[in-house]
């Protein structure tokens, strides 16, 4: 899961949001709704808090037609997602960041 949220939060800000849909949901719906899923999704793991709309106002910006505030830095992924991340467009991807030990990192 990490991993997913930086690649979102990477293709969200680089303006290829919709590259994380599948073709087949991306041709099924209509693309506004998919880009609003994704906006709030990453409002929804902001780092602080404080930023994250609770349930129900991320419920209510799903179904509205209001402007969404821009995402900030999400919260849920560490240095060592961010050198998996790099890796992944790869074919082989090292089992460790030194190649000598794995390390699985597991929230409390």
């Amino acid at each position: 899961m990490p991993r997913f949220v930086y690649q979102a939060w990477r293709l969200f800000m680089e303006g290829r949001p919709l590259e994380l849909a599948a073709e087949s949901i991306a041709i099924t719906c209509y693309s506004s709704e998919v880009l609003r899923s994704i906006h709030v999704a990453l409002l929804c793991v902001q780092d602080k808090p404080e930023d994250r709309p609770n349930m129900s106002r991320a419920v209510l910006m799903l179904g509205n037609n209001d402007s969404l505030p821009q995402p900030k830095h999400p919260g849920f992924f560490t240095e060592r997602d961010l050198l998996e991340a790099s890796y992944s467009s790869r074919m082989s991807k090292p089992s460790s960041a030194n190649e000598c030990s794995i390390s699985v990192l597991e929230a409390r």
